[in-house]
């Protein structure tokens, strides 16, 4: 007899094939959506290539060292990674205080069309071309029905804001590794200054790319656009001597 244990059945779909199995979400996608992602690798991005483009400039006269570029742009990176994630721990204690001030306002108000008038304002700028009238009133009524009994979330930092945090911290961080590793291999800091450059402009097209996929756009035109901005940046820096 076999000791291992059977494995559960998949789902079959209406053609009576097995759906596939849904791939287990990692730590950055538990706690940030697709575009808090992108956003997040995309603030880390912009802030290398501005540490490796100032440095450009200074990098010909031979005053930076590669390993002084390298722990520049790491440190930047990783100051603005403990940044973004106080701002999101920020973000998210608004949000809760939000969310308590309209649990508040529906139990506060004098009837239930006061109530429902409370939770329109609230749901309507949501669908309001996406259903007709009909059913936007039952969504009223059943939020509240959630609401009318609800407890207001307490506006303090929970351990899911923390970990939210840490996400923004390493996804910061994470992005700027690839072009931090030609500083680690090439001892010259012009060479090391252009594939990290390279480097950047590829991972910026790479950003157009998701981005395009998530708001239905087209992806080659959205990672050009994207590494528009790294091009003209780069450009001016070369002009410069850089």
């Amino acid at each position: 007899m076999n000791s291992q244990a059977a494995e559960p059945a998949r789902p079959a779909d209406g053609h009576g094939n097995k759906s596939p199995r849904r791939r287990k979400e990692n730590f950055l996608e538990r706690h940030l959506d697709p575009a808090s992602r992108l956003s997040e690798i995309l603030f880390g991005l912009i802030m290398m290539l501005t540490v490796t483009l100032t440095a450009s400039v200074t990098a010909k006269s031979g005053e930076p060292d590669a390993r002084r570029l390298l722990i520049a742009a790491v440190s930047s990176n990783i100051a603005w990674g403990i940044i973004d994630g106080v701002m999101y721990i920020m973000n998210c204690m608004t949000v809760r205080s939000g969310r308590a001030r309209v649990i508040r306002a529906v139990q506060k108000a004098a009837d239930r069309a006061a109530a429902l008038e409370v939770i329109q304002l609230l749901v309507e700028p949501g669908f309001q071309y996406l259903t007709v009238q009909k059913n936007k009133e039952a969504v009223y009524e059943a939020v509240l029905q959630e609401l009318a009994h609800a407890e207001p979330p307490r506006t303090k930092v929970i351990l899911e804001d923390l970990l939210g945090a840490a996400a923004c911290f390493l996804e910061v961080v994470l992005a700027c590794l690839p072009a931090a590793l030609p500083f680690v291999i090439f001892s010259d800091p012009m060479v090391a200054l252009r594939v990290s450059n390279f480097l950047l402009i590829a991972m910026l097209f790479w950003v157009g790319q998701k981005w395009a996929h998530h708001i239905h756009a087209h992806r080659l035109l959205i990672g050009l656009a994207m590494v528009a901005i790294g091009l003209v940046l780069v450009g001016v820096a070369v002009l410069l001597g850089g």
